[in-house]
């Protein structure tokens, strides 16, 4: 069944015109014909059951709350370097399949891309109609904010506990900061990746000073674009399987 967001609060029995948006997906897209039910999701993180009532404009009839608890317990912000070609696309994508509850990047000291002031506010969009549609895709309650950080001084200011993955760290044999944060429970957790260049001693600095502690992420070096994604999927793994 096909989800939506909205920005109306809901709740069971309500009638509501949906946005124009919302509606050339479902009905121009999807086809969808009166008495189909859709699935929406409010600013509340809530799911509702949405029966459609008539298609111009798209009105519908908001039946039962069908919320699941889908999302990660612990709030995970990732902050990517840029990097070259379509990778933050691709991060955005999939960090928000793996749970997500923030994306962001920063022009790092030895990234071999960087964004602009001019270009930041056009990508910014760009990757927020992604992850929503991400989000759309694997059934989110919430859509992962997407950020643009100027500076690294800026990074992980409301994170209760916070790691960098840091190559070196990794290849001395670091492998207990991930789980040893994890084993906290915390409520939230930001983790800051290099770029292709990998962060810089000055970076490092930065972030050790605002309380980041270095985390290797396994034996193995790992691109910029499957770094982030490792740590959300070994999140799942160790708050959600164990």
């Amino acid at each position: 069944m096909q989800r939506f967001f909205t920005t109306h609060k809901l709740h069971e029995q309500q009638t509501l015109a949906l946005d124009p948006a919302i509606a050339k997906h479902a009905i121009k897209v999807l086809r969808h014909e009166v008495g189909d039910v859709i699935e929406l999701a409010d600013p509340e993180r809530h799911v509702y059951h949405a029966i459609i009532q008539s298609t111009d404009p798209l009105t519908v009839l908001i039946g039962e709350d069908v919320t699941q608890p889908v999302e990660l317990p612990i709030a995970v912000e990732i902050v990517c370097g840029v990097s070259k070609g379509d990778k933050a696309e691709w991060i955005v994508q999939k960090a928000t399949e793996l749970g997500a509850a923030k994306i962001s990047f920063f022009n790092a000291q030895w990234g071999t891309a960087r964004w602009s002031a001019e270009r930041i506010a056009k990508k910014a969009n760009r990757l927020a109609t992604i992850a929503q549609n991400a989000a759309e895709q694997s059934h989110r309650n919430l859509i992962p904010k997407v950020a643009m950080y100027a500076k690294l001084d800026d990074v992980g200011n409301s994170a209760e506990v916070k790691l960098v993955a840091y190559e070196e760290s990794a290849k001395q044999g670091e492998h207990a900061a991930l789980v040893a944060a994890l084993a906290e429970k915390p409520a939230s957790l930001c983790v800051v990746f290099g770029p292709e260049g990998g962060i810089s001693p000055a970076e490092l600095s930065v972030l050790k000073a605002r309380g980041f502690t270095p985390a290797g992420l396994g034996p193995r070096i790992l691109r910029a674009e499957t770094a982030p994604l490792y740590l959300l999927s070994a999140v799942s793994v160790l708050t959600e399987l164990a």
